[in-house]
């Protein structure tokens, strides 16, 4: 019984690991600071900071980074503009985003049959198992996203956006945001949480072993 518990005690831990990373997924989808643009003064455009996201760009102009953005523009998905990364990235997080949540439910289920003592092979094992490849495959999509926008980041990509949104062609100079790094930290708690779930290991069935019989 000691055995159980503490194994038990493991896939709870994956288990909060897990929703975590699925609501910190699911956060940064919403999140506009993936990539920062800083655009020094110009003829034409003041001082700004261009946050593009994976849904919608925001331009900060003559106020601080924490203030409310002044224009905000949200993309379609018949944009032809947007890069690859992006296109891909909005795919990655929400297919991570559904695997995280269908990992949650499998899991839910394991423990539920954990607690009720039903430790048989079947009602136990594949769900933890299945919690587990979902959540990996989910964490696996995220750092996709994540290092591909990265390497973006890195190579200076720039991007056409419309003339309508007054947004330069090219930023003086950009940097990751805080987006990505509540992805990476999204993807790490997911990734960490397999192993915990992994980590159970099935009882054996105990096997009675017939008496001798008395001569």
């Amino acid at each position: 019984m000691s055995s159980r518990t503490n194994s038990g005690n493991c896939q709870v831990v994956g288990f909060a690991f897990a929703t975590l990373g699925c609501i910190l997924s699911i956060m940064c989808m919403g999140l506009v600071e993936w990539r920062l643009w800083h655009v020094n003064s110009t003829a034409l455009l003041d001082p700004s900071v261009v946050c593009v996201g994976m849904w919608k760009v925001c331009v900060y102009r003559h106020v601080t980074y924490f203030d409310r953005p002044t224009l905000c523009y949200r993309y379609t998905y018949g944009d032809t503009f947007l890069p690859v990364d992006i296109h891909v990235g909005q795919q990655l997080l929400l297919a991570a985003s559904i695997l995280g949540l269908l990992g949650k439910v499998f899991s839910v289920f394991a423990l539920r049959k954990l607690s009720m003592g039903t430790v048989g092979r079947k009602c136990i094992c594949n769900p933890f198992a299945v919690s587990g490849i979902l959540n990996m495959a989910g964490g696996i999509c995220i750092l996709i996203t994540v290092i591909w926008n990265h390497k973006s980041v890195m190579n200076g990509q720039v991007i056409s956006f419309p003339p309508s949104f007054h947004i330069t062609l090219q930023p003086d100079w950009q940097e990751m945001g805080n987006a990505m790094l509540v992805a990476y930290l999204a993807a790490f708690l997911m990734l960490l949480s397999v192993l915990f779930y992994l980590r159970y290991k099935c009882p054996q069935p105990i096997q009675v072993q017939p008496e001798a019989l008395e001569m």
